[in-house]
């Protein structure tokens, strides 16, 4: 059937998500969910909403939801853009925001998205290594370019970069966008969220599939400029109106409303991921200093590759990349305590 597909179709590589086996009393580590279910409030809500009502189309505009986000992030709902996943959202800011003359630039390690985006819309693009140690040297982005992209806490590092730092760039590149990627940053402190008022070039991208532990919910927001923000809305408005669902207009609401359980369960991935790094240091491990809910590690004398189909033997599934500057390393992310016990007790065994 491959002779009626268009000519882009041949072309493209597509992204690749993260596995979701169906292994009975598997402990997956692989994806970067949260741990602990979403707050009672939401379920509750999207529950509400699951009436007769759903005969009806949704608020195309999401006008009580991007009042409460603006409200949570004190800016105007003129500031805020919302999606079906933050995927979405930055499908919409490739498209409309970051297609110019001039190269658009992001990291060789970054969010695998990003390529796959620019081959889908015909951006030209330009990738800047990374530094030897994975970290990010924003100063490697001085030159002329079509728009800056990065995650931030990076993926799949969980490596940082400070919002002073960010703000230094911010100043050199006043002409072209520059796009926070935040889909990890409520398990730091790093968000560029603050610096909006002073940059009208700067766009933030968040999440709700991490921290507030929606991934089933596919909500994802834009904060920004006005004239940044309409732009996406033109662009929603070409192509998927009714973007987001009556239930997830709910559920995502009610999230930013109850912030007492967003904040306890973000604090327990913290916790736990800081007790991860420790215990993974102390079974001879490398663990990059990580400010999101996973982490990176390499072991000096056994092969990632092995490590990762050896646990998987086990009903424990982790992630491995088997690209040339990542095939050393596992991505681990952060369960409960229980189940990274489970983690470091066969690993420990595995390296006895």
């Amino acid at each position: 059937m491959s002779r009626f597909w268009s000519q882009i179709v041949h072309q493209l590589t597509p992204y690749t998500p993260g596995e979701q086996p169906q292994i009975e009393n598997l402990i997956k580590l692989n994806t970067n969910e949260n741990p602990y279910g979403p707050s009672p409030k939401v379920v509750e809500a999207i529950s509400n909403a699951n009436n007769e009502a759903l005969r009806k189309y949704p608020d195309p505009n999401a006008k009580q939801l991007k009042r409460t986000i603006a409200l949570y992030y004190d800016l105007a709902p003129e500031n805020v853009f919302v999606g079906n996943s933050s995927d979405e959202v930055l499908a919409h800011i490739f498209r409309g925001l970051l297609k110019h003359a001039k190269p658009l630039l992001f990291p060789d390690i970054t969010y695998s998205f990003y390529p796959v985006y620019c081959n889908l819309f015909d951006i030209e693009y330009q990738q800047i290594p990374l530094q030897q140690n994975f970290c990010l040297n924003l100063d490697d982005y001085s030159e002329d370019n079509g728009g800056i992209i990065f995650a931030n806490p990076n993926a799949p590092t969980g490596l940082a970069v400070q919002p002073e730092e960010i703000a230094k760039l911010l100043d050199r590149n006043r002409d072209s966008m520059v796009v926070i990627d935040e889909a990890y940053v409520d398990f730091s402190q790093v968000s560029v969220v603050g610096l909006l008022h002073r940059y009208p070039n700067l766009l933030v991208t968040q999440t709700l599939s991490k921290s507030r532990s929606l991934a089933g919910l596919r909500v994802g927001l834009a904060l920004g400029h006005p004239d940044l923000i309409d732009a996406l809305e033109r662009i929603k408005n070409s192509f998927h109106p009714y973007a987001l669902d009556s239930l997830a207009l709910a559920g995502a609401e009610a999230s930013f409303e109850d912030d007492d359980y967003f904040k306890v369960t973000c604090q327990k991935v913290i916790r736990t991921r800081e007790r991860t790094s420790d215990a993974l240091e102390q079974l001879g491990f490398e663990v990059l200093p990580s400010d999101a809910n996973f982490v990176f590690a390499k072991h000096p004398s056994k092969d990632a590759s092995v490590l990762f189909n050896l646990l998987r033997e086990k009903g424990i599934v982790v992630r491995y990349f088997a690209t040339p500057r990542l095939k050393d390393f596992l991505r681990i992310s952060i369960g409960t305590e229980s189940e990274m016990n489970s983690l470091l007790a066969e690993l420990e065994r595995l390296l006895a």
